[in-house]
């Protein structure tokens, strides 16, 4: 599964930068292109924008952050992906989700000190937003998951905790509880 998780990486960030390249080529800057919509009401949309920042264009300018942060998750998700590449399906894929968006956002910093934006959510003033920032949210979501309904890895129980302790505490002794 973890060779699996790798590969779903690589599709994942590929996917994502095969999509911008056709959004860059095909669509102007500021362009909006109507999508999905039932008669006069908007619900996506595809624009092409470029942000310099994270959603709503916070933090523009803490390039080094943007880079920086990503990378230590990127690596750390990566190192954590290895150390439990046998337990489970949902915690991997989750995982690969999460690092591949995060890698897909990542090369656009780097190679263009921005990142494409092309998804319009029309119902409500959300940030324009890509395919990348879907498996970031998507991974996260699914992580959480895991951790609330399917981690076992922390299933004792206080209670048994502490009989394990006391029963491997040495005994007391009539000579020490004298003293």
């Amino acid at each position: 599964m973890y060779v699996f998780s790798l590969i779903l990486i690589v599709l994942l960030t590929a996917a994502d930068q095969l999509i911008k390249l056709a959004v860059v080529g095909n669509i102007e800057t500021g362009e909006i292109i109507k999508v999905i919509h039932f008669g006069d009401f908007e619900l996506f949309n595809l624009t092409h924008i470029t942000n310099k920042g994270a959603a709503w264009s916070m933090m523009e300018g803490r390039t080094w952050f943007l880079v920086g942060f990503p990378l230590i998750v990127i690596v750390g998700g990566l190192i954590y992906m290895y150390k439990k590449r046998s337990d489970s399906t949902l915690q991997l894929v989750s995982l690969a989700l999460l690092i591949g968006g995060g890698i897909g956002n990542l090369i656009d910093r780097i190679r263009l000190g921005e990142v494409v934006d092309y998804i319009l959510f029309v119902p409500i003033d959300f940030p324009i937003f890509n395919f990348a920032d879907i498996c970031v949210v998507f991974g996260v979501i699914l992580l959480a998951v895991y951790f609330l309904f399917f981690d076992r890895s922390s299933d004792k129980k206080p209670a048994e905790a502490v009989e394990k302790t006391e029963s491997e505490a040495p005994e007391e002794t009539e000579e020490s509880s004298n003293e």
